[in-house]
């Protein structure tokens, strides 16, 4: 049963209306906080995985750790927890039925025979089905997180076991996250030549450190809209060598993981740390991008007033035409309950917002990256930090006011919860596809440049997952594919069309 939040204690022990406003004492917010952090840890309500990354305070790195088969060429938090985490992939393998159906049916070509994967993804069930999908399809892959929150520590010890080279465990410090990445690319007698990137972080390490390996890789995926922006970086720089493809732009990604996913997933995170209520709740949502648009019908839906801020006026009228206001942070910062940001940019909350925020406002992260609120800003010495559950901190000013962070600025979906595996299946999918199309791609059809995923593959993804819902899609016939002037099999859309 999910603990009360400090707010509902105070709320307890209030003599009057009037006493609801008051900051709690220093003496009560210690001791109140010490307990309510000692029973968070205990319990399972608030992590995204069933392991908790304070639970061995010996690092990883300094363990010596074997699989069954004697190897030890991973790094995990505790590789006897494989048993658990094979589990919870074989039931994640039960909604990713798309992927499983491409396993099957690409499994005896094997194309990606030769194929040496070196890959930096959030390490859940979900994903560990897209690696083991790319191990049976022929590849050789290496692994670390790109999260260092997000890895649910049962499933990297299976994939550990399985002889996957994974490099992750939950609550990694910054040191640990490059020196992980850093042991799936340096490595004696191998060198990978395809990169999967969700942010952009390997892609970088790569281009970085080891320049000459960066040459010879034959292409990358990446998956975040962080790690596309850092490729057109690369790619206008003049400096990326290798054919790119920029898999959070294609349809399968954009409408449904962006979309579905977070409409979803919001709730659960801030369920599962805060215990909030929504109804009547005043909640701003930076971005309305499909990440935005996802988290708004949520909020909405369960009663919420959500308010949008964005710097791009199309978006901004979609928002105003789906019933929101469209606003300044500085014009709503006092008064909301929650912030969550969602643009892919950086210093979205600054200190001055934060300072500004009412008690008890929380604050989380549904982008990509951590750099969407300045939490530096926060890590000086006036400020108090408590932690009061796992991934829930609580920032407290001098004079009482609290702030509730969430995994620090991190994406909150993924650090705090978990996400719909269904709709993952389907950015795996394409993921997959996207790597098996560069790899397998003749000399000259893709250039050092960034590109989309052909229409036909991503639907191609689509048409894998209808049988999900028991969907039949109706046919053109001759006389009315001519009449629109298309292939009786696709693609459907012209490549300018937007969804």
């Amino acid at each position: 049963m999910p603990l009360p939040s400090l707010d509902a204690v105070q709320i307890q022990f209030a003599d009057d209306m009037q006493e609801f406003t008051k900051f709690p004492t220093k003496t009560g917010r210690r001791s109140l906080s010490r307990s309510i952090s000692q029973s968070s840890t205990d319990s399972y309500s608030s992590a995204a995985s069933y392991t908790d990354s304070s639970d061995d305070e010996v690092s990883p790195r300094e363990k010596q750790q074997t699989n069954s088969k004697g190897s030890s060429n991973f790094c995990v938090k505790n590789i006897k927890q494989a048993e658990f985490g094979r589990r919870e992939i074989e039931i994640a393998e039960q909604d990713m039925s798309a992927l499983i159906s491409l396993r099957k049916r690409a499994q005896g070509e094997k194309p990606l025979a030769g194929a040496k994967i070196v890959g930096c993804t959030h390490i859940t069930a979900q994903t560990a089905v897209l690696i083991e999908t790319l191990c049976a399809l022929g590849a050789q892959c290496r692994w670390s997180a790109c999260n260092i929150y997000s890895t649910q520590n049962e499933v990297a010890a299976a994939l550990a076991e399985a002889g996957v080279a994974v490099f992750a465990w939950k609550g990694e410090s910054e040191d640990d996250f490059w020196w992980c990445i850093d042991r799936c690319v340096n490595v004696d007698g191998w060198q990978a030549n395809m990169i999967l990137d969700d942010g952009g972080d390997l892609t970088h390490w790569v281009y970085k450190k080891y320049p000459s390996v960066f040459k010879k890789i034959r292409g990358i995926v990446e998956e975040s809209v962080t790690g596309v922006h850092r490729l057109y970086q690369l790619s206008k720089a003049g400096k990326l060598c290798v054919p790119a493809m920029n898999v959070n732009d294609s349809v399968t990604k954009q409408k449904f993981d962006n979309l579905y996913c977070c409409r979803e997933s919001i709730l659960d995170g801030l369920k599962r740390t805060t215990d909030v209520m929504f109804g009547g709740k005043q909640v701003v949502v930076c971005g309305y991008g499909e990440v935005g648009k996802g988290c708004c019908a949520a909020l909405k839906a369960l009663g919420a007033i959500v308010y949008v801020t964005e710097i791009d006026p199309i978006c901004a009228l979609q928002a105003c035409m789906d019933g929101f206001r469209v606003v300044k942070l500085s014009e709503v910062i006092r008064q909301v309950d929650v912030v969550i940001t969602c643009t892919g940019n950086k210093n979205v909350v600054t200190r001055e917002h934060l300072d500004r925020m009412k008690n008890s406002c929380i604050v989380c992260n549904m982008g990509h990256s951590n750099t969407e609120i300045d939490v530096t800003s926060l890590r000086t010495p006036e400020l108090t930090w408590e932690r009061v559950r796992s991934q829930v901190d609580h920032v407290i000013w001098p004079d009482g006011k609290r702030v509730v962070l969430l995994a620090e600025g991190r994406l909150l979906n993924l650090s705090c919860s978990t996400v719909p595996t269904f709709v993952l299946s389907i950015t795996a999918t394409t993921q997959a596809l996207a790597l098996i199309e560069l790899y397998n791609a003749p000399e000259g059809r893709y250039k050092q440049d960034v590109y989309l995923l052909p229409k036909k593959m991503d639907e191609y993804v689509a048409s894998l997952h209808l049988p999900s819902f028991d969907a039949h899609l109706t046919e053109l016939t001759d006389d009315q594919a001519k009449y629109l002037g298309l292939n009786k099999n696709g693609p459907f859309k012209p490549n300018y069309y937007r969804y």
